[in-house]
């Protein structure tokens, strides 16, 4: 009894070493891998934060952790103390940096189916398809890509089409999506109409003809090339959220497609 009582603690024993031991090696491996790097100390989200909360709020929703510099958004929050009294503008996700781009006065807050126009910007809404707003599921504070193309024609001296060339480009990165909307208008608000991850929906409640209107903040001479293009070709959007790999070859046309 004597023996397997102490063979039992013995066992014990050396599960906890084994368990310290093994934290201690995933930290110090950590701490290699970063040996080197010159790093900085960000806020980032640990826990799901729903849109509206404020940052006194944020408690254990949030904890500092040194990034990579590289890796870094030019607007990562070091210092909770210098966002006062701001909410958050969208909801958040868990592994994302906390920005003070997502944050907002309270005053300004507008709801999860709006957020607030960046100075200097100006809003333009886009009439768009469901396939071409990543199925519905772009969100009100989201950044997207905008892909345009374009076709054009010339004709001869006949007045008959005698060319004709395409083109598809990604022109703009990260836009700010400022609003949604449905089709006949409405805000796309979370009710029982839209999805939980607080995404378009075409519910009962909603609409059935998978069109929605989507709003974003550009400048003036990005948003006189947004109407042209919707005017006289046709715009994709991607979700392109701030850590996205940014690039692109120019224009595609059918020799690039099928090099």
């Amino acid at each position: 009894m004597k023996a397997r009582l102490l063979g039992g603690i013995a066992a014990l024993v050396i599960a906890i070493s084994g368990t310290v031991l093994l934290i201690t090696y995933v930290q110090s491996a950590d701490a290699r891998a970063m040996a080197g790097t010159e790093t900085s100390e960000v806020f980032v989200v640990q826990a799901a934060v729903p849109a509206g909360t404020a940052v006194s709020d944020l408690g254990g929703s949030v904890a500092k952790k040194p990034l990579p510099k590289s890796a870094l958004t030019a607007d990562s929050v070091t210092d909770l103390n210098s966002l006062g009294s701001k909410v958050t503008a969208v909801a958040l996700v868990p592994g994302e940096q906390l920005l003070s781009s997502r944050l907002v006065e309270k005053q300004s807050f507008l709801g999860p189916s709006r957020v607030a126009v960046p100075d200097g910007m100006q809003e333009i809404s886009l009439k768009l398809p469901i396939e071409r707003v990543v199925g519905g599921k772009i969100s009100a504070g989201d950044t997207v890509g905008i892909f345009i193309s374009l076709t054009e024609s010339s004709t001869n001296g006949a007045g008959q089409t005698a060319t004709q060339s395409a083109g598809t480009q990604l022109t703009f990165h990260k836009v700010l999506v400022t609003a949604t909307q449905l089709s006949n208008g409405n805000p796309a608000q979370q009710d029982s109409t839209q999805k939980s991850d607080g995404s378009l929906s075409s519910g009962s409640n909603a609409q059935s003809d998978g069109i929605y209107l989507i709003t974003v903040a550009r400048n003036s001479v990005d948003a006189e090339r947004l109407v042209y293009a919707a005017e006289f070709g046709k715009i994709y959007m991607s979700k392109e959220p701030t850590g996205a790999t940014e690039g692109t070859t120019g224009v595609v046309d059918k020799t690039k497609v099928f090099r």
